[in-house]
């Protein structure tokens, strides 16, 4: 009897997401294959320890042939060499851009620069992530860096267009990107006990409520520069020192001071500093815990309100977009 057999011939490039994994976090192929032989013992169970070595450096040779590619994401994904279904190009160029926390933090307030890079073997001993990693994630946010710091627009948009990354991971280039553009101070050993998430959330606020995008839309404005005119304008919030006596609260003083300040270059990049010593540092002496933090920063970004002031509605409106920065920073930097 003649037999029909339907053949299927394809020539996309298969990735296995546990051996992409292993390289991109900078295992070596031995490594790699103790850690897949352990983790599925019963498929492997029979197979030669030279025979897993052996695929695996095969996939390994193919990844290093990608990667160039990767650099560009959006040339990977209209290149023919490596034909790649979509799912897997989504899932490759996600875990090649991946950024551990840990090493984050480290980056920020540094320089992107090669001699740096030479010394992130101290970065790998500290955060326990392998060298070549270290490496593989400083490139990528130096080069996200050069390709984004001077487009117009909105900096997590841009990201996302030119390297095809998730929403989450491009908001965390994003915050990388305006630390380093605006060249806050953030390697203070005063500072050393913030996480890059808390970092994260303090600069993700700093570009929603005081970068230009935030009354203007379109090309032409930056969420990597900040909107000068309403620093300045904060200045008029001088006149709040008035109530003092009304609002009794010694710690008001200083949330004024830091408004009146930051519209210096010099001020802005140490506000968090300054929040951190004007303000976080007495209330931890004074054993204050977050709800009290909380309870306190509601109470007085409130009490604007039963004020009567001078230009009441432009004074709100500055101390509200204001505070909303505050706030959001106080909250998140204070670890009781």
């Amino acid at each position: 009897m003649n037999a029909e057999i339907d053949v299927f011939i394809s020539n996309y490039t298969l990735i296995d997401s546990d051996i992409f994994q292993q390289w991109i976090e900078g295992y070596s192929t031995s490594e790699a294959s103790l850690y897949l032989k352990q983790k599925c013992f019963g498929q492997f169970m029979s197979a030669h320890i030279d025979l897993i070595v052996s695929d695996i450096l095969d996939q390994y040779r193919t990844y290093s042939l990608i990667e160039r590619l990767l650099h560009a994401p959006v040339k990977l994904s209209e290149q023919s060499s490596f034909q790649l279904e979509p799912k897997t190009l989504r899932l490759i160029i996600e875990k090649y851009y991946s950024i551990d926390d840990s090493v984050a933090r480290e980056i920020l307030g540094k320089k992107l620069s090669s001699r740096y890079r030479k010394d992130l073997d101290e970065v790998s001993e500290k955060t326990f992530v392998k060298l070549k990693s270290c490496r593989r994630q400083f490139d990528n946010v130096k080069r996200i860096f050069k390709a984004v710091e001077e487009l117009p627009g909105n900096i997590t948009s841009n990201i996302k267009q030119q390297f095809m990354l998730s929403d989450t991971l491009a908001k965390k280039y994003a915050s990388i990107v305006f630390l380093a553009c605006i060249r806050f101070e953030t390697s203070k050993k005063k500072l050393n006990y913030l996480s890059f998430l808390d970092f994260f959330y303090c600069s993700q606020a700093v570009m929603e409520y005081w970068t230009y995008t935030y009354q203007h839309s379109g090309p032409e404005y930056y969420d990597t520069e900040m909107d000068k005119e309403f620093l300045l304008d904060l200045r008029e919030l001088r006149c709040l020192f008035e109530k003092e006596k009304e609002i009794k609260q010694s710690y008001w003083r200083s949330i004024i001071t830091i408004a009146c300040n930051i519209h210096r270059n010099r001020e802005l990049r140490g506000l968090f500093v300054e929040l951190s010593e004007k303000l976080i540092d007495p209330w931890k002496q004074n054993n204050w815990n977050l709800d009290q933090v909380k309870q306190f920063l509601d109470a007085v970004s409130q009490s604007i309100l039963e004020l009567e002031i001078s230009r009441d509605q432009e004074t709100r409106c500055l101390w509200d977009r204001y505070m909303q920065v505050i706030i959001i920073c106080l909250e998140r930097m204070y670890h009781s």
